[in-house]
């Protein structure tokens, strides 16, 4: 669950945090084998940065996974937190009806 509230999809960097400690691999040795510095990886497991397809194609290398499974997390991560964000603009925003 993220760590912005209940409901919120999980951010991606939340899986990398468990899957490094499950793979018993330190951040800093992640950091070096996915060519990022320690402070992109530790912001990426502290959810404060986004996973890019760069970085996903990296991590895929690293663990074993598929790059599709990091990019919708942060897809669906992301775009809950805009409905979150502009709930109040989109509340302003009409539903155009088809008039054919």
């Amino acid at each position: 669950m993220s760590r912005l509230g209940p409901g919120l999809p999980a951010h991606p960097g939340s899986k990398l945090r468990a899957t490094l400690t499950h793979l018993d691999c330190t951040k800093a040795a992640a950091a070096r084998f996915l060519g990022l510095s320690r402070q992109m990886l530790y912001d990426l497991v502290d959810e404060k940065q986004a996973i890019t397809p760069n970085v996903a194609l990296r991590i895929v290398k690293l663990t074993g996974t598929r790059p599709e499974m990091w990019l919708a997390m942060q897809q669906a991560h992301d775009l809950a937190l805009a409905r979150v964000k502009y709930r109040h603009l989109l509340e302003n925003v009409p539903q155009l009806e088809e008039r054919w």
